[in-house]
């Protein structure tokens, strides 16, 4: 395969010019030999034979190297691979997989409400809800286990009984790294005031999103009852990029309004400067309205992939196993499997904005032992 190029990058690293003026010159039988002549000459040159060699081994050893080298036979056959991959099936998976997901909201539903009602004081757990038998809890003997059980009863009698579980989501916001840089201290009070947050996935038929709510009971700082954050999907490959496919990716982002109360918007702030004017050598102070860092910029933010891999986060992790946040437990298992996987975890740690498709990401770690967690970062 490699002699029928010879003549071709010969006559190229040779001279063209050469090879034209000969076609030009002679015709027919003549050009032919002639040809044939200036390639023996050419491939009885040891330097040229080396030049033909590196030329060949480099079309070989990049890819579009290699492709250009094809027949065009064999060309439209790689065309044939290549439109097999970008088929709609991938498609259909993720729309399905979306459907699934939809189906195991609504049973997972009733879960949900009730973790609402406990840490929102609604309902009280029954003693045998209330049973977690802990690993540690193992090691304990019967006699130490009832003594302990003996005394935690005789605090909680003589401490008032507190409602539900206070702080809830501002607890497990903080005790992320990605979302406690976030949060300020000016916005704790506010977030204090938190009591569920809800994924709504897209009805059946419908473009593909979901929507973050955030229901928080009546406060000093804003009138909404309800924050939110909607996200547009895209489920299907991009035209101009279709082997880029890896599953939905959010595309946009559609926030809502928040009605803050008269000088309880925690997103800006005041400056006050001093201007002094060199004519008169009077001195003014001036105002000016900026931006403040606020966890509420969250509901009003440019469409950034920062701000999408967030909504992912919250969507995918932190809404549906709040409680694990809550405790630590997640954060400390996901440790446990960064610290044996190396680089990887301090590559991950850093920042999650280094990574270019957290659904991906994030999805591939379902598969190992932990489950979409974040550690410190």
């Amino acid at each position: 395969a490699q002699v029928s190029w010879l003549p071709i990058l010969a006559a190229d690293i040779w001279n063209l010019d050469d090879v034209e003026e000969l076609q030009e010159e002679e015709t027919g039988e003549e050009t032919k030999i002639k040809a044939c002549q200036l390639t023996l000459q050419m491939m009885q040159n040891p330097q040229i034979l080396a030049a033909l060699q590196e030329r060949l081994d480099g079309l070989v050893e990049t890819p579009t190297g290699y492709i250009e080298s094809l027949l065009r036979v064999v060309k439209r056959r790689v065309n044939t691979l290549k439109n097999l991959q970008v088929s709609r099936i991938e498609t259909k998976f993720y729309e399905e997989v979306h459907n699934l997901e939809r189906k195991y909201a609504v049973l997972y539903q009733p879960l949900l409400d009730k973790r609402f009602e406990i840490i929102n004081a609604i309902d009280e757990p029954t003693e045998e809800e209330c049973e977690w038998k802990s690993d540690k809890e193992d090691e304990i003997s019967e006699e130490l286990e009832e003594k302990a059980k003996i005394e935690d009863e005789k605090k909680d009698e003589e401490k008032e009984d507190p409602k539900g579980i206070l702080e809830f989501w501002l607890t497990v916001f903080k005790n992320v790294d990605l979302f406690s840089d976030m949060v300020q201290q000016h916005d704790e009070p506010i977030l204090k005031h938190l009591k569920d947050t809800k994924v709504k996935l897209s009805a059946a038929g419908q473009p593909m999103s979901f929507v973050l709510e955030f229901h928080f009971e009546p406060n000093d700082y804003f009138t909404n009852e309800v924050l939110t954050n909607t996200y547009r999907m895209r489920s299907e490959p991009d035209d101009f990029d279709p082997f880029s496919f890896d599953g939905p990716e959010i595309m946009g982002c559609t926030e809502c309004q928040t009605d803050w109360k008269k000088g309880k918007d925690v997103t800006l702030k005041t400056i006050k400067k001093q201007q002094k004017n060199k004519g008169r050598g009077t001195v003014r102070t001036v105002t000016n309205t900026v931006s403040s860092d606020s966890f509420f910029n969250f509901f009003a933010p440019p469409e950034v992939p920062e701000n999408f891999k967030i909504g992912h986060f919250l969507h995918e992790c932190i809404i549906p196993r709040s409680v694990s946040y809550l405790t630590g437990e997640a954060i400390e298992v996901d440790d446990d499997v960064y610290d044996e996987e190396g680089e990887e975890a301090d590559e991950f740690k850093t920042s999650l904005g280094n990574i270019e498709k957290p659904h991906l990401y994030l999805k591939k770690k379902k598969r190992k032992k932990v489950q979409c967690v974040i550690p410190a970062m």
